[in-house]
Formats: C-alpha cells, sequence, structure tokens
C-alpha cells in the first residue's frame, strides 16, 4: 500500500515531538505492509468523517485516512481522538 499525505497532515505532522514522529514512521511501515494488522486497529468511521478510515497510532493519536484507489491511501489528519471526533 502507497501511502501519500494531505497538506494538512503534513502541517501537523511538522508539529508533533520527536517520540511521536518517530512511532507514526513505525506504524506508517506496517500499515503499508498489512494495513489491517491489528496493532493498526484500522476501522471505519461513521459521521462526518463517512467514508474515511482510522489507525491507531498511540493509544490516544488517531491518523484519518481514506484510499484514493486500490493501492494508495491519502493520509488526512492526525490528532487526538478527542479532537478528531
Amino acid at each position: 500500500m502507497k501511502i501519500k499525505f494531505h497538506k494538512s497532515f503534513e502541517k501537523k505532522y511538522k508539529k508533533l515531538p520527536a517520540k511521536l514522529k518517530s512511532k507514526v514512521k513505525e506504524r506508517n511501515k506496517i500499515f503499508s505492509e498489512n494495513l489491517f494488522d491489528p496493532i493498526l486497529n484500522n476501522h471505519a468511521l461513521q459521521g462526518k468523517y463517512s467514508g474515511y478510515r482510522s489507525i491507531n497510532i498511540t493509544g490516544d493519536v488517531r491518523i484519518v485516512y481514506k484510499f484514493l484507489d486500490k493501492s494508495v491511501a491519502l493520509f488526512v489528519d492526525i490528532d487526538s481522538h478527542s479532537n478528531l471526533y
């Protein structure tokens, strides 16, 4: 799975602490190899994020993404659970 990054995602990513950036890179590698690895808790979203999916980075931090096609995912947002939903 190829990952593309939306400008809003990149902007928020740059502001993350180094430790969290490292965790994001680790999870992106797992996502690229197996997007439904249980550690990611990959699941569909509802409401304002209908058509999007979410993966866990830490206990509280999530990435919201959508599929552009069968082989490309667009990471749209990254934030804490409470800030996203």
